[in-house]
């Protein structure tokens, strides 16, 4: 899929992707080191960090919407809305782990919101692969199968397979 937002002659939507994903995963790795005895300043670090991932996740999502809305393709239109649903589903579910946070003292997570977070962060991942794969013009195999093309073959030259 290719993208039409773009800043010289760059794509936009997987520079902002990045951006979210870094946050969220130190958001991770400060939850952990808070849950492991360091000081509780981790987790408002936390804390701060999961806010602006998901700012940061509004844009990235808002940037790949523009990208789907002029694909032409129904597949690889098909394919963008999920990659989207999948950063929607990933954002929903760090906004929740931040509202809840909000009635904890100084912002910390306790054991079970902390594996919640973990798996937020494990679909975030998968959905920048996806994305990834996606961008170079490869569709994974699940993907093709979704679409109905299961047992479809590459062709030599055709990226939209």
């Amino acid at each position: 899929m290719e993208s039409r937002l773009s800043v010289a002659g760059q794509a936009v939507q997987p520079i902002l992707v990045m951006f979210p994903l870094g946050l969220f995963a130190m958001a991770v790795m400060f939850d952990m080191a808070d849950l492991l005895g360091g000081p509780s300043i981790l987790g408002a670090l936390a804390y701060w960090n999961v806010i602006a991932g998901l700012i940061g996740g509004v844009l990235a999502t808002l940037a790949g919407a523009v990208d789907v809305m002029f694909v032409s393709s129904p597949d690889a239109r098909r394919l963008g809305v999920l990659r989207g649903l999948i950063n929607m589903g990933v954002l929903v579910i760090f906004a929740v782990i931040l509202m809840l946070r909000v009635h904890t003292p100084e912002r910390v997570v306790g054991g079970g919101l902390f594996v919640v977070e973990v798996l937020a962060l494990a679909l975030a991942i998968f959905g920048a692969w996806f994305a990834g794969e996606l961008a170079n013009g490869r569709t994974p195999a699940f993907a093709r199968a979704a679409a109905g093309k299961a047992f479809a073959r590459p062709v030599a030259g055709n990226r939209n397979i």
